[in-house]
């Protein structure tokens, strides 16, 4: 009677605490309870990651590392820092590409565009541009992107499209002739964009070789398609026909060019500079020129 009367009252109590640790457990789920978003905690939490990386400076090769430790670390990389440290350092080139809109897309991902911002993809030859001594791709500490060098490197019936281009990384060759200049560039909105409707319309073929070196999409010759404007060599500081580039389906842009020895007061000036005066004939006659002070994201640096 009594063993009887012991077992009810056990049964009661459990019954009483089932919904209180019901209710805590929501309460956990609810305030996030010590986990972060999508149940990461500790290192995995992507706000703790932030703060992390952004005591940095959001430095590409810390990230990249990183990265490679396991899965949940190189998901919320991915997924949010990259992009963080693209608008970290480059902000008025990002406002441009994304238009402004607060968590836009960009085609081929942010980590593509972190990329271009710091990594040279060095040279392979080509069916245009043959290379005798290919150089590998490596990080760099400063890179300037401009527009206005973008606006050299389109046709005048495309020049409607935003391409952000760097000055060419100078890679010497071993033979001592003309140094080899490695550029690389964006696009805003490349699906939409002019450039890709002539493209199109010209029935151009994407390579079968050649793939970005930023996202690994296939992409055009400007060369092949008769795309590459004079103005292209001058803004470059290389010779005409020394050059070629691709653009991969996502709006990257990679190039090569055999770049001209310049004079000691060329040299001074820099080669983005001594292209300046050179570009007037490809302007329209109404057309105000846009001032490189307003339309440049300056360095972009570690």
């Amino acid at each position: 009677m009594i063993e009887r009367a012991r077992r009810s009252n056990n049964l009661s109590n459990e019954d009483e605490e089932a919904p209180a640790r019901t209710s805590r457990s929501s309460s956990n789920a609810s305030t996030g309870g010590g986990f972060g978003r999508d149940g990461n905690t500790g290192i995995n939490d992507e706000r703790i990651l932030m703060l992390v990386f952004r005591s940095m400076n959001w430095d590409p090769r810390v990230l990249s590392v990183t990265a490679c430790v396991s899965r949940r670390l190189r998901a919320v990389i991915k997924r949010v820092l990259w992009r963080e440290l693209c608008f970290s350092r480059a902000p008025r080139m990002v406002a441009a590409l994304t238009s402004g809109v607060p968590n836009a897309r960009l085609g081929g991902g942010w980590l593509a565009l972190a990329k271009l911002f710091f990594f040279c993809c060095g040279s392979e030859t080509s069916r245009f541009f043959p290379i005798e001594h290919p150089s590998p791709g490596h990080f760099i500490a400063v890179s300037r992107f401009s527009k206005t060098s973008g606006k050299s490197f389109l046709p005048r019936r495309c020049w409607g499209d935003l391409l952000y281009v760097s000055d060419p990384c100078e890679h010497p060759t071993p033979a001592g002739g003309d140094d080899l200049g490695v550029y690389r560039g964006v696009f805003r909105e490349f699906m939409r964009s002019r450039t890709r409707a002539c493209l199109i319309s010209r029935q151009a073929e994407l390579d079968p070789r050649v793939r970005c070196p930023y996202c690994g999409a296939r992409v055009w010759s400007m060369t092949a398609a008769r795309l590459i404007p004079p103005s292209a060599a001058r803004r470059l500081g290389a010779h005409e026909g020394d050059l070629e580039y691709f653009v991969c389906v996502y709006g990257h842009l990679h190039g090569h060019c055999w770049l001209a020895h310049l004079s000691s007061d060329e040299e001074g000036r820099g080669r983005g500079a001594q292209a300046e005066s050179n570009d007037d004939d490809d302007r329209d006659g109404d057309e105000e020129e846009e001032d490189d002070d307003d339309d440049d994201d300056g360095h972009v640096a570690f």
